[in-house]
């Protein structure tokens, strides 16, 4: 344990005794109290990582009981908030996906198309990592990626001596240029579906535990596809043609490489047929899940339920039903990461401790006898906050923290609370500037290929574009969608 988490290890309940005996009743009530002690403890281990993130999440658990904010069975129900089983549900989607090389062959496909000069490979990279990071992890997604670019990558130096020549500017660039969007798109993806990445997970089940309301996939999709997709192409834009411009006509032997890759996946298989029938169904059901409600006349379909069937369902279709093979293994799921469930959890429950001890409210009243500024300035302020502060810590931890304070500021100010916290969480997706600011930062920087210099050049320009983009595109979609 270095320095910092041990520091933060002591910080943490030193910071609960001393809220628990120096904050005053006359202004709080004794449960808002607990719940800003406890609150307190649970940030600095979530900052400074100083205990197992999922095991700092049970801490409400325990502490609310204890402390008599609330009953066990009210604390543990968040814990089972029907968000948690919607992103269990993408997950074994996610794995099936996984084990079965569906998503390589769809990225290999996509590489194949935008053709083989220098800018056709980063944007068919760009394309496929964004597309992939929809639907599984961004982590997932990236460690596939990364050694598929380094092959390409690996073209550059094949006509040079065996001693390994320097490569030019213009090769330097490429390979740079395709590094970073491979990064950026993964986290960049996950902001166009509600099970893209854990923030928007997080967000909608505050939005269903403070409200009653659910976000729905299609119309999250409504919202965060353009988001996704306009981010994207902006992403780019700004390596290719601002930051690192190359001027590679043709990458040679990268159309080789990527039929060699393909012809090792072979013919499309009959598992990966029908993990490919399971995902599609799972995702007209998402999208049309309105229209067909209606057409049954009762309201049979929910994102959660959509999502858990199609989980349960690559358990049950048969790869070969006599050898007990199937599309997905229960031995498989050890991959799936269920502290980030817990992690889940474990944020509901302190969002609703805080609703319930009316620190929520008490927020919201102070801000808005205070407040002097627009509602664009304020999803500004809230936007650049919430993004900045993402570089430096977890962006689901963040979520988790952030977004009851901005709940109390919607409410406060009679504010559909959609609007102020849509572009907060698509803003903790978007960590450029540090290899530590989120997992695809860290593989692509191991490459060896990205200084960090570059990673922070890029990462700047790339924070202000996404700001920009948030501010605007949430400004206009939300309302139109969720008013």
């Amino acid at each position: 344990m270095n320095k910092g988490k041990q520091f933060g290890f002591f910080l943490g309940p030193l910071l609960f005794i001393l809220l628990e005996f120096t904050l005053s009743n006359n202004i709080l009530s004794e449960n808002a109290i607990h719940v800003l002690a406890i609150g307190a403890w649970l940030v600095t281990w979530w900052i400074t990582e100083a205990a197992p993130i999922p095991v700092t999440a049970l801490l409400p658990l325990v502490l609310f009981p204890a402390l008599g904010v609330m009953k066990m069975t009210d604390a543990a129900i968040p814990y089972a908030n029907p968000v948690i089983f919607l992103f269990m549900g993408g997950f074994m989607i996610a794995l099936a996906l996984e084990k079965h090389k569906l998503h390589e062959r769809i990225a290999l496909n996509l590489i194949r198309i935008t053709g083989t000069s220098g800018n056709g490979i980063i944007l068919g990279f760009t394309l496929a990592t964004g597309i992939l990071s929809m639907w599984i992890s961004n982590t997932a997604t990236a460690l596939m990626m990364l050694p598929i670019a380094l092959s390409v990558v690996d073209l550059l130096k094949q006509p040079q001596s065996e001693e390994g020549e320097a490569l030019s500017r213009n090769e330097k660039y490429f390979a740079l240029g395709l590094l970073l969007t491979i990064g950026y798109s993964a986290s960049i993806g996950g902001m166009a579906t509600i099970i893209g990445t854990p923030p928007n997970v997080v967000f909608a089940g505050f939005m269903k535990e403070f409200y009653g309301k659910d976000l729905e996939f299609a119309k999250w999709m409504l919202v965060g596809l353009p988001v996704a997709t306009i981010t994207l192409f902006s992403c780019y834009f700004i390596i290719t043609r601002i930051l690192f411009p190359n001027k590679m006509s043709k990458v040679e032997g990268s159309e080789l490489l990527i039929k060699r890759k393909l012809d090792a996946l072979g013919t499309m298989k009959k598992e990966e047929k029908r993990v490919l029938a399971v995902f599609g169904l799972t995702s007209f059901c998402w999208i049309f899940q309105n229209p067909l409600n209606s057409f049954i006349g009762s309201e049979v379909f929910n994102d959660t339920n959509i999502a858990m069937t199609g989980g349960i369902l690559m358990f049950l279709v048969p790869v070969n039903f006599s050898k007990s093979e199937f599309l997905l293994d229960w031995d498989y799921t050890k991959r799936l990461p269920f502290g980030i469930l817990i992690l889940f959890g474990g944020g509901i429950c302190l969002a609703k401790g805080m609703e319930t001890s009316g620190i929520v409210d008490l927020i919201g009243n102070a801000i808005a006898e205070r407040n002097t500024m627009s509602l664009f300035m304020l999803i500004a302020i809230l936007t650049s906050i919430s993004l900045f502060l993402t570089e430096i810590m977890s962006n689901v931890a963040l979520v988790t923290i952030f977004i009851p304070v901005v709940f109390g500021i919607a409410n406060g100010l009679g504010i559909n609370p959609i609007i102020l916290g849509m572009p907060v969480t698509f803003a903790a997706s978007c960590a450029f500037m540090f290899p530590i600011s989120t997992p695809p930062n860290a593989i692509v920087f191991s490459s060896g290929y990205i200084s960090m210099k570059d990673m922070v050049r890029a990462g700047i320009l790339l924070d202000i574009a996404s700001i920009i983009i948030i501010l605007i595109s949430t400004t206009l979609l939300v309302t139109w969608v969720y008013t």
